[in-house]
């Protein structure tokens, strides 16, 4: 395969990846549009992105809010989830689906990952599971699916509320529906990094009316249906999007489909070149979707196996011209928020738990700390590149592998 680029050799990868965001002349055309005629403000727009993302989903009911945070707490407080409530977490996840449990007052309990898929253990939420227990919140990492019917199982037996966290997972199928309906409700981002983005931007997807009405209620203000514009019957907060992000989001999700397409091949290509690695740990296929939206690739490393640590492999595949990375993901629990949790004085910014009895210093969820240890990413833009391309990377993966002896004993 030729000597390491880190080395001095060539790169295997000797060409642009492509860039994100993607737009073209539909963005344009629609963002004039709106700019043209004057109405900016939430209005038809956004109402046709929300019903058409809440199709393209399989969802009856869209609310469309500033971002993927912002709908999370929306979705908990029409959940009915309150002060000293405990909602269940992965901790390998963004800051957002635990930070929004503390914001509406109530407290996140961490529950480990599976090794093979990196989302919720069903087993380990069932022992985190107490009487003060109101939510579980699952993630479906990089798109795919956690066990969903196993934690709607756990979800019913103890009368808890599911809501997904699908910030990775839009147009994500499965043979019992879309990311988004396969609990209560579910959860996604539009921020810039995400695989559909109007810079920000986000949306909760639902099958049930009333919870939907509750959702808009609080995202406009605690306006009701029909109510008078200066009458506020709910707690409410200003959630609103504009028509020009809406604008953008019906030109993105017109090529969802498409880009959803050629990143599931790319990946393919990639488990194929990769399948016979003893040095990686390619994650668990997931038979029940039909349909998958990866946010990244993300493979495991066996260090004892490949001889290197992972950031030395990483800076090798860099050199090699793959934008790898380790991922920017830690246990959540370790973020000082929660580290510092039982240190006062309470503070509604600075220690927002203190005083609360909540103390994470003995949390451990050792799966999530080993994946933390041990993964590599590969983000979304590169699996829209042309199969040639991924081809050379899979091949520059396999060249790092095959020579990390040697670059081990030259570091």
């Amino acid at each position: 395969m030729g000597e390491l680029a880190l080395l001095g050799g060539e790169k295997a990868c000797d060409f642009g990846w492509p860039i994100w965001p993607v737009h073209d002349a539909a963005e344009e055309s629609l963002l004039l549009e709106v700019l043209r005629s004057g109405q900016w403000w939430y209005g038809e727009k956004v109402r046709q992105f929300e019903r058409e993302y809440a199709a393209f989903q399989g969802a009856a009911y869209g609310v469309s809010c500033t971002n993927g945070t912002t709908a999370i707490e929306m979705g908990l407080r029409a959940l009915g989830v309150v002060p000293g409530d405990e909602v269940i977490v992965p901790p390998y996840t963004f800051i957002a689906t635990a930070s929004a449990v503390v914001t509406i007052g109530a407290v996140p309990v961490f529950a480990d990952i599976e090794p093979d898929t990196l989302c919720l253990d069903p087993a380990d939420v069932e022992r985190k599971i107490t009487p003060r227990t109101r939510a579980v919140i699952p993630v479906h990492v990089s798109g795919r699916f956690a066990d969903m019917a196993r934690i709607n199982e756990l979800a019913k037996k103890h009368k808890l509320a599911v809501m997904e966290d699908a910030a990775h997972a839009w147009g994500s199928i499965g043979t019992q529906g879309g990311a988004g309906t396969l609990g209560r409700c579910g959860t996604f981002s539009f921020q810039v990094s995400k695989n559909i983005t109007a810079g920000e931007g986000g949306i909760l997807v639902t099958n049930e009316k009333e919870l939907a009405d509750l959702c808009r209620s609080f995202s406009h203000c605690g306006r009701t249906e029909g109510s008078a514009w200066y009458d506020h019957n709910n707690l409410g907060s200003n959630l609103r999007i504009t028509e020009f992000q809406a604008a953008v989001l019906l030109a993105q999700l017109a090529r969802m489909e498409d880009h959803i397409a050629r990143r599931e091949r790319s990946a393919a290509v990639l488990d194929q070149a990769l399948a016979d690695l003893p040095a990686i740990y390619l994650l668990r296929q997931a038979p029940e979707m039909t349909r998958r939206s990866y946010h990244m690739y993300i493979f495991r490393l066996r260090e004892t196996e490949l001889g290197i640590s992972r950031s030395l492999f990483i800076e090798a595949l860099q050199a090699e011209g793959v934008p790898a990375s380790e991922g920017w993901y830690r246990p959540l629990y370790r973020n000082g928020v929660f580290a510092n949790a039982h240190i006062g004085p309470p503070h509604g910014i600075r220690s927002p738990l203190a005083g609360r009895g909540v103390d994470y210093r003995d949390v451990s969820c050792p799966v999530c700390e080993q994946v933390c240890r041990d993964t590599v990413w590969i983000p979304q833009n590169v699996l829209l590149a042309e199969e040639s391309q991924i081809r050379k990377l899979g091949d520059a993966i396999r060249k790092v592998v095959a020579g990390a002896a040697e670059l081990g004993r030259k570091a």
